[in-house]
């Protein structure tokens, strides 16, 4: 928006396209920092996919992604106010839905599991391949990235199995089964509680809350300079 929102009308703004989701964000910053990393995905066959072939490429992230041609790449459409914080968020990933339980089968994919340190993964998988996923995995570290408040209930048969959850507090309040207006240590207890060992939770600009088996701990995060758009900040 370059205005402030008005609902239920017009409202003048920009659009912009832009290749992200929870693993790649995280896994750009990685590799920035001298990580080597494999990108497990699925896409169609549009326009959509070459660029999101040719910005995993840029990346130098290793692409063991699979090409569905009949199928629409999936992808994720919010609207951002003038503030650059997010007034609501669309997701069109059926293909995830139909694709990842299989391709998680892949030889390739059980291989390059084996010769990882550890996962990463997001609650955009359905539950039955994050499953697979962690029995893939064999004990080594495995890390994920809740998504949203919708998707991050697909985590909690693997929860015990989990090193490590990153989210924000709407999905931690999820997860924990607490109020919104839960205290830091209500909503630790429920994580744990729930069967979470460790997690990182967010808040926007409020204090970060991390926990794992020996304690917790909040710390701020440091001010912005200029909110420009808040979506994909929780990833890097």
């Amino acid at each position: 928006m370059s205005a402030a929102y008005v609902p239920d009308a017009s409202n003048p703004g920009t659009m912009r396209e832009d290749v992200g989701g929870g693993v790649f964000n995280a896994l750009r910053s990685a590799v920035r920092r001298g990580v080597s990393a494999s990108l497990m995905s699925v896409r169609g066959g549009d326009a959509a996919a070459d660029t999101v072939s040719r910005a995993i490429a840029e990346t130098g992230i290793t692409d063991l992604s699979a090409v569905f041609l009949d199928r629409t790449t999936p992808s994720y459409a919010a609207l951002i106010d003038s503030e650059g914080e997010l007034i609501v968020g669309f997701a069109d990933m059926a293909l995830y839905e139909l694709a990842f339980p299989k391709q998680i089968r892949r030889s390739k994919v059980r291989e390059v599991i084996a010769a990882a340190d550890a996962i990463l993964c997001d609650a955009n998988l359905p539950s039955s391949a994050l499953e697979r996923l962690v029995a893939l995995a064999a004990g080594k570290p495995v890390f994920a990235i809740a998504i949203s408040p919708a998707k991050v209930v697909r985590l909690i048969s693997v929860l015990k199995e989990l090193s490590l959850v990153f989210m924000n507090r709407r999905e931690a309040m999820v997860l924990a089964g607490v109020a919104a207006n839960a205290r830091e240590r209500e909503v630790v207890d429920g994580l744990r509680c729930s069967g979470l060992v460790s997690g990182v939770v967010t808040a926007g600009d409020a204090p970060v809350l991390g926990f794992d088996e020996t304690g917790a701990f909040s710390i701020m995060p440091p001010n912005p300079r200029k909110v420009a758009d808040v979506t994909g900040a929780g990833d890097a």
